[in-house]
């Protein structure tokens, strides 16, 4: 058990503007030891799943202003339970055992907060989650 720990933290990026302070919330210290670096790592995987789920829609996305394709996203989110749980579980997936123990104490909480840090991210990427252009064979 010990090796997947060391393994799972060895592999996380650093993300240098999220401190831990003793000053701070156990949620907002596991938001900025745990969350933060987890949802950095995953980033890649969640473009692909929210590229994946714009296309399972029809791609009305990519017909939305930019206004609205980030209020897509806030609403898919937010309102997508099955959405939601897929990628709360590729975060809690990356979970260390202590890691999990430590998330169960207050799982909601903790799940709003990643929720708005996958939403924030997506919103940040949203070039990446347009239409690519057809390429044609040569």
């Amino acid at each position: 058990m010990e090796k997947r720990a060391q393994q799972l933290l060895a592999m996380r990026p650093q993300v240098l503007n999220a401190t831990v302070t003793s000053k701070m919330s156990e949620a907002e210290q596991f938001q900025n030891k745990t969350l933060r670096p987890v949802i950095k790592l995953q980033n890649d995987l969640f473009v692909a799943v929210f590229r994946n789920y714009i296309h399972k829609y029809k791609n009305l996305f990519f017909d939305l202003t930019v206004d609205q394709q980030l209020t897509y996203i806030d609403n898919a989110i937010q309102k997508d339970a099955k959405l939601r749980n897929s990628l709360k579980g590729m975060i809690i997936g990356q979970f260390t055992v202590a890691e999990y123990i430590q998330y169960i104490q207050d799982s909601s909480a903790l799940n709003k907060r990643m929720m708005n840090i996958v939403k924030e991210r997506l919103q940040d990427h949203i070039q990446l989650l347009q239409r690519e252009p057809i390429s044609f064979p040569i």
